[in-house]
């Protein structure tokens, strides 16, 4: 499948790429290109994190210029890529929100077979997932082994089969968003948007995606704490709201 092939009459307001940013100096203007280059977007919001790095300094640069379907939102202080996202998602425009992490792990030639499932009319949500069988670096075994006993006790605990719950690559009807108050601020945004999305009853849709992950010298963020917070995540919204 290719991008002529995908019919848009569904969502008129196109596609919304939401791209949290926080310390991407080096990566933050290769993925605008790469985003822009897939000739899908309608609207494209970065949200800079309070960025130390010199990333917020050179998305100032960007601003001053920048296209009219490009906003670029400023964090004054660093609060997370949860409160990231959920400021992108407060700007989205278009009627299909898709979330592009800004350090390449994740590539943007894969948003035909992400958005494939919506457009066609069967999916209010579409996961991509790492392990569907895409081209993916070989990296951690431990971080494989943690992904996976995440996904499992989500899934146990909201009736889904997800493969890859924490992935990055999450799109939404606009509408679904509109209806889910997002409360985490860092990366138990994942497991609270699944278990929000799991309690609507939603069609949900996997597709495989590649995957080109960092070490930590490579700049990764993700840690033990993340970890945790996700675990504790997980229970917390199988029974509140």
């Amino acid at each position: 499948m290719n991008s002529s092939d995908l019919n848009w009459s569904l969502f008129p307001n196109g596609l919304t790429v939401v791209i949290p940013v926080y310390n991407e100096v080096h990566t933050i203007e290769e993925i605008l290109r790469r985003v822009n280059a897939t000739g899908l977007v309608r609207q494209v919001v970065i949200v800079d994190d309070a960025s130390r790095d010199g990333t917020r300094e050179l998305l100032q640069k960007l601003s001053a210029a920048a296209p009219a379907n490009l906003q670029i939102v400023f964090h004054e202080q660093n609060r997370g890529k949860g409160a990231a996202v959920r400021t992108g998602i407060s700007r989205a425009a278009g009627d299909i929100v898709l979330i592009q992490d800004a350090d390449l792990e994740y590539d943007p030639t894969d948003y035909v077979v992400l958005l494939a499932p919506m457009l066609d009319g069967r999916a209010d949500v579409v996961y991509g997932s790492r392990f569907l069988g895409g081209p993916h670096r070989v990296l951690f075994f431990w971080h494989y082994v943690v992904n996976r006993m995440l996904t499992f006790l989500s899934n146990v605990l909201t009736n889904l089969n997800l493969t890859d719950m924490e992935v990055g690559y999450k799109v939404f009807k606009k509408t679904v968003l509109d209806g889910i108050t997002i409360k985490s601020d860092r990366f138990d945004f994942e497991p609270e948007i699944t278990a929000k999305v799991a309690k609507k009853r939603l069609r949900i849709y996997e597709v495989p995606i590649s995957y080109s992950g960092r070490t930590y010298e490579e700049g990764k963020k993700i840690g033990v704490r993340d970890g945790l917070e996700a675990l504790w995540t997980i229970f917390k919204y199988r029974f509140t709201d």
